[in-house]
């Protein structure tokens, strides 16, 4: 019962491999990913409670690890969700590309639950790994998602192995790859260069789950080579686990260190100004959101820098409605792009008249996505700029409040481009049921989290 999400997502990793070795109808193959996502989804739902330790005491099952994974199964239910039949993946290989993108899952999951550095290790690849080799499945006319597919195996590959390399500092210097013994032996360490230096590569690998800068290369170029669905995933789910493995070995560096802080102050802002001034002159929107992406990965550290409770709570707070109003916007990107081409700002146009409740999706992400009120975007922004505030941090605090200002330009453009403008030409989209319900779910979620956050607040400070 303990590990029963994980069990049950190598269940459905192996049905699909055996589905791959026959021949099954396309639509067959999507409904049953839909009808086992949504299982998979009840069954973490209801391993809440579960607590204990397993293999030697280096993966943990606690409320921390079981609340990130509802959030991982919710966004892998919501992803799946929206995949459709005219969606950009070769249709030999959905059985295979189901698997993957549940293997990554499954990844995702162990990493809440990997409290042990070879463990921790071990799950990152497993879900990176996936990603690898889903990634060159679009269907395209071009080679772009080959070379998004080597740029991230490149640039994923670089990251592991330099926090490989900063974790054989910390088990070198600690004699130990079990973080609760590393925290009070690596304080001794902390405040002196080396120790600061040794922390920093171990994070490489997420930052660059988060696509935080300096590792935010490969973000805008697998965002616009991949499909539209493996680009969702690649933009929510993966930041969910980093977080919690961020948040976890973030507890190495408390109490406070002034050195260790000051680096993910300068990461922050530089993370923060450069995703929004990029962001500012793309027209591709999946370009677009990865720039807001590398933007709100500076926002997140925020939370992170200040090595508290209340901190830390609104960084999870924060990755939580990110999901939420980063997934209304790719649905927007996926329903309106029937064939799984690419959407840029202008095919935005007149889409208030072809489809009054999508544009509305669109609107309260971006929105969202900007910080304006009452949406779940703002009340994180809140959250994070108050804790960084109260722990002395004013500098951060108005380089973010600068760069929320700025960010308000591209998101209100796409929400121009959509009521503002009229298309001389339009056809009427018509939503099936399914589409319409996620459309509903996701912008009740987003005002929601906006208008009442101190429910979620309380259950956030009990898992830390």
């Amino acid at each position: 019962m303990l590990i029963l999400p994980e069990l049950y997502l190598i269940l459905i990793s192996i049905i699909f491999l055996f589905i791959s070795l026959g021949k099954s109808k396309e639509k067959y193959i999507i409904t049953t990913a839909k009808v086992m996502s949504y299982v998979g989804l009840i069954i973490t739902v209801l391993s809440i409670t579960e607590k204990g330790e397993l293999f030697y005491q280096a993966y943990r099952i606690d409320l921390f690890s079981q609340l990130f994974k509802i959030l991982i199964a919710m966004g892998l239910t919501l992803v799946i969700s929206m995949f459709s039949e005219k969606d950009g993946i070769e249709k030999e290989y959905l059985p295979e590309y189901f698997m993957f993108l549940t293997l990554s899952s499954l990844g995702l999951m162990m990493l809440s639950s990997s409290v042990e550095l070879i463990s921790i290790i071990i799950s990152l690849e497993i879900s990176s790994y996936s990603l690898y080799v889903i990634v060159p499945l679009r269907r395209s006319q071009d080679a772009t998602q080959i070379e998004a597919s080597m740029k991230y195996l490149f640039f994923g590959a670089m990251s592991t192995g330099l926090m490989l390399y900063g974790m054989g500092y910390l088990y070198g210097v600690t004699g130990s790859t079990f973080i609760s013994d590393i925290i009070p032996r690596f304080r001794l360490i902390i405040g002196q260069p080396f120790g600061i230096f040794a922390l920093i590569l171990t994070l490489t690998g997420i930052f660059f789950k988060l696509s935080l800068f300096p590792m935010h290369f490969w973000a805008p170029d697998i965002y616009e080579g991949s499909s539209n669905m493996t680009t969702t995933f690649i933009a929510t789910l993966p930041k969910v686990a980093a977080t919690a493995l961020l948040i976890r070995l973030a507890t190495i560096a408390t109490p406070m260190h002034y050195n260790f802080v000051n680096v993910l102050i300068i990461l922050s802002a530089l993370s923060m100004t450069f995703g929004n001034i990029v962001g500012l002159v793309q027209r591709d929107i999946k370009r677009l959101l990865a720039y807001s992406g590398i933007a709100h990965a500076g926002y997140l550290m925020m939370g992170i820098l200040t090595l508290n409770i209340d901190g830390i709570v609104s960084a999870i707070y924060y990755i939580a409605i990110y999901v939420f109003m980063t997934l209304a916007c790719f649905f927007v990107i996926i329903t309106i792009s029937r064939q799984g081409e690419n959407t840029t700002i202008d095919n935005l146009v007149g889409l208030s008249k072809r489809s009054p409740l999508l544009a509305m999706t669109l609107a309260v992400s971006a929105f969202s996505l900007a910080g304006i009120p009452p949406t779940g975007g703002f009340t994180g922004k809140f959250f994070l700029f108050t804790n960084a505030f109260r722990q002395g941090y004013l500098p951060i605090v108005i380089i973010g409040a600068v760069n929320a200002v700025i960010a308000i330009f591209y998101y209100l453009n796409l929400v121009r481009m959509s009521y503002s403008k009229e298309a001389i030409h339009y056809d009427v989209m018509k939503l099936s049921t399914h589409e319409k319900v996620i459309c509903y779910v996701l912008i009740f979620i987003i005002i929601y989290m906006g208008v009442l956050p101190f429910g979620l607040m309380s259950l956030f400070k009990l898992m830390v």
